[in-house]
C-alpha cells in the first residue's frame, strides 16, 4: 500500500510539473474516462435488474404498505 501511494505521488508530482495545456488534456482525459465509466456501471446495473424482473427476483409495487414490508 505504502509503494502504491508513493507511485500515486509520484504521478501527481509529475503531473504537476507538466505546463498547463498538458494539465488540461489530462484532466479532459480523466474527465471523460470517469463518465465512460459511470456510463458503463448504470448498463451493467440496468442489466442486472432486467435480468432479476425476468427471474422475479424483484418486485415492483406503487403500493407504501408494499414497499415498506419490501423493506
Amino acid at each position: 500500500m505504502k509503494s502504491q501511494s508513493l507511485n500515486f505521488k509520484n504521478i501527481v508530482d509529475k503531473i504537476y510539473a507538466l505546463p498547463l495545456e498538458d494539465r488540461e488534456e489530462i484532466k479532459t482525459l480523466l474527465e471523460h474516462n470517469i463518465a465512460d465509466a459511470r456510463r458503463n456501471e448504470i448498463a451493467n446495473n440496468f442489466k442486472k435488474t432486467l435480468e432479476e424482473v425476468k427471474t422475479g427476483d424483484i418486485e415492483f409495487s406503487s403500493n407504501i404498505n408494499d414497499l415498506r414490508k419490501m423493506l
